[in-house]
C-alpha cells in the first residue's frame, strides 16, 4: 500500500492548548457534529490519527485529537505517578469540559485503547460509544499487573522492561528513528540490538510524516509514554472499585490479524466486560498500527459505528 502524505494537510488544520484536569493538552480539531475522540498509544502522536480525522470529518463529525499527556506539545509531568489510567481519564473529562461538550464517542489505539476502555467505565456518563483498536478489553487481573507479566513472559518482555526510570528512557533516545521503526517491540532485545541494520520505513508512512515523528520524539523523548508502562500496577490499585463494572456503552474492537498484542491479550476475555459489543473486527494481514497502516478499512469501521451510535 503506497502512503498518502498527509503531513502539510495535518499541520494546515492548527491545534489549540486546551487546560484540563490541571496540565495543558495540544488538540487538533475539525470537522461539526457528534464529537469523536481519538487517543493514541505508545510511541505516537495525535498525528497518528491523520486519516481517520479527515475521514470522519468529511462524513459529518467533530473530531478532537490530543497528544496525550506526556507526549509532543502536551504537558509531561515529571511524576511517574501522574501517568496512572484515571489520571488520564481525567485528562479526557477536562477537555469535554473545556469545550462545553456533553458526552463523545471515544476511539483508542494501543494505550489510548486501554485509557478509553477504562473510561466508559470510570466515566460512564461522558462516553456515547467506545471502540478499542489492537488492546482489546479485558477483566481485572487476579493480582498486580507487572508480577504477573514477569513470571509468565520474563525480565525481557517489554513491559517488564520499561519498568525501571531511566533505562529504556536512555536506549530508546539514543536513537529515535531506530526505535520508531521498530515493529516487533515484545522484548528489551530489539531494542538493545543496535548492530543489525536499521529497519525499512514502513509503505504506509511517508518519508516527511516519519520525519514528524522523529523531530518530535528527539525533542520530548520516551519518559512521558514509558510511564503510562509504570503505573501498571498503581492504575491496578486505583481501580479497585471499578473491578465489577461493565462497559454498557455500544463498543467496537478492530485488530490485525498479525498484531502480537492479541496473541497474549486473548479476544475471548472481552465478552466478560463488554456488555453491548457491536462488532470486533480483525483485519487480515495488518499489523500493530492498523490506522495508519489500513487507514481506508478502520475508517470506514468507525465511520458506520458513529453513524450508529449516533442515530
Amino acid at each position: 500500500m503506497t502512503a498518502r502524505d498527509l503531513l502539510q494537510d495535518w499541520q494546515g488544520l492548527g491545534s489549540a492548548q486546551v487546560a484540563a484536569n490541571g496540565i495543558e493538552l495540544r488538540v487538533v480539531e475539525h470537522g461539526d457534529g457528534v464529537p469523536v475522540v481519538f487517543c493514541h498509544g505508545f510511541p505516537e502522536l495525535g498525528f497518528s490519527w491523520r486519516h481517520q480525522v479527515f475521514a470522519l470529518a468529511d462524513a459529518g463529525f467533530r473530531t478532537l485529537t490530543p497528544d496525550m499527556r506526556g507526549y509532543g506539545g502536551s504537558s509531561r509531568p515529571e511524576r511517574i505517578e501522574d501517568y496512572d489510567l484515571l489520571t488520564v481519564c481525567a485528562d479526557l473529562v477536562g477537555l469535554l469540559d473545556a469545550r462545553g461538550i456533553e458526552d463523545a464517542i471515544f476511539v483508542g489505539h494501543d494505550w489510548g485503547a486501554s485509557v478509553v476502555w477504562q473510561l466508559a467505565r470510570a466515566y460512564p456518563d461522558r462516553v456515547r460509544a467506545v471502540a478499542g483498536l489492537s488492546v482489546p478489553a479485558t477483566p481485572r487481573s487476579s493480582g498486580p499487573p507487572v508480577s504477573i507479566l514477569r513470571s509468565r513472559l520474563g525480565d525481557e518482555f517489554y513491559m517488564v522492561w520499561f519498568q525501571e526510570p531511566g533505562v529504556a528512557d536512555k536506549v530508546l533516545a539514543s536513537d529515535v528513528r531506530r526505535t520508531l521503526l521498530q515493529d516487533e517491540v515484545l522484548s528489551a532485545r530489539t531494542f538493545l540490538d543496535t548492530d543489525s541494520a536499521e529497519p525499512p520505513l514502513p509503505p504506509w508512512l511517508t518519508p516527511a510524516e516519519f520525519d514528524y515523528y522523529v523531530e518530535t520524539f528527539t525533542k520530548t523523548g520516551f519518559t512521558g509514554g514509558l510511564n503510562y508502562y509504570r503505573n501498571l500496577d498503581r492504575s491496578w490499585e486505583r481501580t479497585e472499585h471499578l473491578a465489577d463494572t461493565k462497559v454498557t456503552q455500544p463498543s467496537l474492537f478492530i485488530a490485525g490479524s498479525a498484531d502480537p498484542v492479541i496473541q497474549f491479550t486473548p479476544l475471548a476475555k472481552m465478552s466478560a466486560v463488554l456488555t453491548d459489543l457491536r462488532g470486533s473486527i480483525i483485519l487480515e494481514g495488518a499489523g500493530h498500527w492498523i490506522q495508519q497502516q489500513r487507514p481506508t478499512e478502520v475508517s470506514a469501521a468507525l465511520i458506520d459505528f458513529a453513524r450508529e451510535v449516533s442515530n
